[in-house]
């Protein structure tokens, strides 16, 4: 059982540092960004990008843990938030990705099934699946902050990937 505790709080430490890669860089968008619309679209912006990951954890939350008991975070609307809203907003829905963990390691190391999902239940695909969710967002507003005319400084870029920095033993900033 003590293996199966360690194994959890190595996914949690993992799962934070990811999120706290998420949450620098949506702190470090240059504002002027945030209401750009993206190359190609009408009506959709940076700001609807940034949103969609905390709409997709509370999303996963619902659907995985809700009728488990765990809190599902509210949404935010993607057309209003603004980058210090989704900042903290991105603190509920990380805790309920916590949840889904704890739920999972009390079942054996695996998530309940949702109606659909496309990963497989087991905790580390789990982790995975949403880690490679939120590094291809990330990725994606990084190019647009080029495209747009606003690349990021090698400083917030390099800073992205200072995981050990960010990791629970590290000072929690790049």
């Amino acid at each position: 059982m003590q293996s199966n505790m360690q194994d959890s709080q190595a996914l949690i430490d993992a799962w934070h540092t990811n999120h706290r890669v998420t949450v620098y860089l949506i702190e470090n968008l240059p504002p002027e960004l945030w209401t750009m619309r993206l190359p190609g679209y009408t009506r959709r912006t940076v700001r609807n990008v940034a949103a969609h990951v905390h709409n997709g954890r509370c999303m996963w939350v619902r659907h995985i843990g809700e009728k488990h008991g765990v809190k599902v975070p509210k949404m935010v609307d993607p057309h209003k938030v603004t980058q210090r809203q989704l900042s903290r907003d991105l603190e509920r829905s990380s805790k309920g990705m916590v949840d889904l963990i704890h739920l999972g390691a009390d079942r054996g190391g695996k998530v309940p099934p949702a109606k659909w999902q496309n990963f497989p239940t087991d905790l580390v695909h789990f982790l995975s699946y949403f880690i490679a969710h939120e590094a291809h967002h990330r990725g994606q507003l990084i190019m647009l902050a080029k495209q747009l005319g606003f690349p990021l400084s090698l400083e917030i870029a390099g800073g992205l990937w200072q995981w050990k920095k960010l990791s629970k033993d590290g000072q929690g900033k790049p």
